[in-house]
């Protein structure tokens, strides 16, 4: 990933820059397509494991 996709922060000298959750926030609803892949892989991949472990253990 390169320097120029990450957002830079937009603070005043007084105020505080924003947080990583703030950052992470804004980025998904920018990206909205990527993350909304991510989350539907996560998920896909979990009940794979658990799905996996229950077949295993029964």
């Amino acid at each position: 990933m390169s320097d120029s996709t990450l957002p830079t922060p937009e603070a005043t000298p007084n105020e505080a820059p924003p947080s990583y959750v703030k950052l992470a926030m804004r980025n998904m609803v920018r990206k909205k397509f990527t993350s909304v892949f991510h989350f539907l892989l996560t998920t896909t991949g979990l009940l794979a494991v658990l799905v996996g472990l229950s077949y295993l253990t029964r």
